[in-house]
């Protein structure tokens, strides 16, 4: 039986460069990402994590395979839900490709173990935070507020 997973495709009209470093940027990451941003060095084998505005640690992980600016997997556990924690590591293989002048980003979000209440949480979660990100490389503003 397959692992659940989700998986989100979205083309943005930029380069494969500006849309990796907007992935890879922290101060880019907090426009888009509701005030979090991600701390890695962006090696593989490097140590991950999503912190939000107030310091505190949103997500673990590490950094498994990197090919910049075409794809990166991530080894990642959410810390600050009690229940999706439980549910163990996943791996978030993000993939760019060119697209006729535009780039095409694949998220594919992947749970290691069982269960379906982190998948849930991140099917809601990526569309927010990819809307906001294709509108900031596209107009220089997010699409959506952020949340209080």
């Amino acid at each position: 039986m397959s692992k659940p997973e989700f998986v989100y495709v979205i083309y943005i009209k930029t380069t494969a460069e500006k849309l990796w470093n907007a992935l890879t940027d922290p101060d880019t990451n907090t426009k888009y990402w509701f005030g979090a941003h991600q701390e890695s060095d962006w090696k593989a084998g490097s140590s991950w994590k999503i912190v939000f505005a107030d310091g505190s640690v949103a997500d673990t992980g590490e950094i498994v395979e990197i090919d910049p600016p075409k794809r990166m997997v991530i080894r990642w556990r959410n810390e600050f839900r009690p229940e999706l924690k439980a549910e163990g590591y996943s791996r978030c293989t993000t993939q760019i490709e060119p697209a006729d002048g535009a780039v095409k980003l694949t998220i594919t979000h992947a749970l290691d173990g069982d269960g379906t209440k982190f998948i849930a949480a991140v099917s809601g979660g990526w569309p927010l935070i990819l809307s906001n990100l294709k509108s900031l490389l596209e107009t220089g503003d997010i699409a959506v507020a952020v949340k209080k």
